[in-house]
């Protein structure tokens, strides 16, 4: 069900702002312990796998997110669509960042097309 951006759950809003910002520890402070995040066909389990996945991502290319709309797809689920622009190979997309939360954190986070 469609919802509306402000009214996502705190920890899903303070990701993304800090997403956005490229705040590293912020971000992490977002995650259980034991989180999954899939992102370009590669699954990285653990705060310091999520960690080395964020530096990566945030050190190859420039970019800036611009969420466009959100829903809420079960009990923990919510997704998030973002307007992606920057210089990586294509310049814009689309992408659909799917939160599972647990506990008030994001426990799992696919992001894809």
């Amino acid at each position: 069900m469609p919802i509306a951006l402000d009214s996502l759950p705190g920890t899903i809003s303070g990701f993304l702002a800090a997403h956005d910002t490229h705040d590293i520890a912020a971000e992490l402070a977002h995650f259980t312990p034991d989180a999954t995040v899939v992102d370009d066909g590669s699954t990285h389990t653990g705060i310091d796998a999520i960690e080395t996945w964020l530096n990566r991502t945030t050190s190859a290319f420039t970019y800036t997110t611009t969420p466009t709309a959100a829903e809420r797809t079960g009990d923990r689920q919510y997704t998030v669509t973002q307007h992606v622009e920057g210089d990586f190979p294509g310049g814009t997309v689309d992408l659909h960042y799917r939160f599972t939360l647990r506990d008030a954190l994001i426990e799992h986070l696919i992001i894809e097309p």
